[in-house]
């Protein structure tokens, strides 16, 4: 039985007119359904969370319906829907940020950080049998996951300029204390004690606040990938979802196989090529996991392909437009 997804994807409000962001998430969820679309930490932003499919047809069904829905929500009060990581223009002032103690204790503790938290990304969610397998699997994709975030990059722009990276989300979400490559764990338990041990260092208030480029959810039976950026088109989300789901079902195959940790596990590793893919996208070089030295993105993207080959055919997903 093919293993199912789901995707979380957040989107910016910005004014039809200047295309500043608005602070309207409120109003243009009332006339919602609260199950599927939710607030996030700025109110100039919302989120959309699909059903759970194992056919990308379906989830491509799902997502477009849920932007045709919020488009034409944020429409009546003289919105629109921005799909990207950034939004080129600031909002003097600022935007303020959600309402409720916990928003609020972010705010407050970081500053900065969080009143610039005006990013967005698209999240994808794999089902896994249990929590340990996903945390042996996280290591195991890993040193891939900066080839997802090339395909994603749609934040060149930031505060009315040209930043020169393809995906300047990325250097803004680094920026927090527990983003960027998650490490390896032995199992469950091990990643855990981790997660506890942050939070009782006070640096983070919640397991909420863990945003590793991957992470097992701590409440559902799932993987979820958030390396990526929101992207304009829903295409580009399905491709991204059918290929971590494919990596996904790729290491679970080898893990009774495991290899030798190399290059391509070491966190250094990891945050350089996460930076390299968030600098160029695609139109430059990418890291290679295999050799671990620079290679043409093509090549990166086709070693990826090839790779993850024979589970696209498990899951029916090779032929989908």
């Amino acid at each position: 039985m093919s293993v199912r997804i789901g995707v979380e994807e957040e989107f910016h409000l910005v004014h039809v007119e200047t295309g500043l962001p608005e602070p309207r998430a409120d109003s243009v969820l009332e006339g919602l359904p609260g199950d599927i679309f939710t607030t996030e930490l700025q109110q100039a932003a919302v989120e959309s969370n699909s059903g759970v499919h194992t056919s990308l047809d379906d989830l491509y069904a799902d997502l477009t319906g849920a932007r045709r829905r919020l488009d034409a929500a944020a429409a009546a009060h003289g919105l629109a829907v921005v799909a990207a990581g950034t939004v080129p223009l600031p909002r003097p002032g600022g935007v303020p940020p959600t309402a409720g103690a916990r928003y609020r204790r972010m705010v407050d503790e970081y500053r900065k950080v969080a009143d610039e938290q005006l990013i967005c990304g698209a999240h994808v969610h794999v089902d896994v049998p249990d929590r340990d397998t996903a945390v042996r699997v996280m290591c195991e994709v890993s040193p891939w996951l900066p080839a997802l975030l090339a395909l994603s990059a749609s934040s060149p722009f930031w505060l009315g300029g040209d930043t020169g990276y393809a995906s300047w989300r990325t250097m803004l979400w680094q920026r927090w204390p527990t983003a960027g490559p998650a490490g390896c764990f032995a199992d469950a338990a091990e990643y855990d004690g981790a997660v506890r041990g942050l939070i009782d260092s006070g640096v983070i208030s919640d397991a909420g606040m863990i945003y590793y480029d991957v992470r097992p959810s701590d409440h559902q039976r799932t993987l979820e990938l958030r390396i990526s950026d929101s992207c304009p088109r829903a295409e580009t989300v399905v491709l991204i979802a059918g290929l971590f789901r494919a990596l996904v079902s790729e290491a679970r195959r080898r893990l009774e196989a495991r290899p030798s940790a190399r290059c391509g596990t070491r966190h250094e590793w990891l945050r350089a090529a996460a930076w390299r893919a968030a600098r160029s996208g695609l139109e430059g070089g990418l890291v290679d996991p295999r050799t671990c030295r620079e290679a043409p993105a093509a090549d990166v993207v086709r070693g990826l392909l090839d790779k993850v080959r024979p589970e696209l055919g498990a899951h029916g997903d090779r032929g989908t437009g």
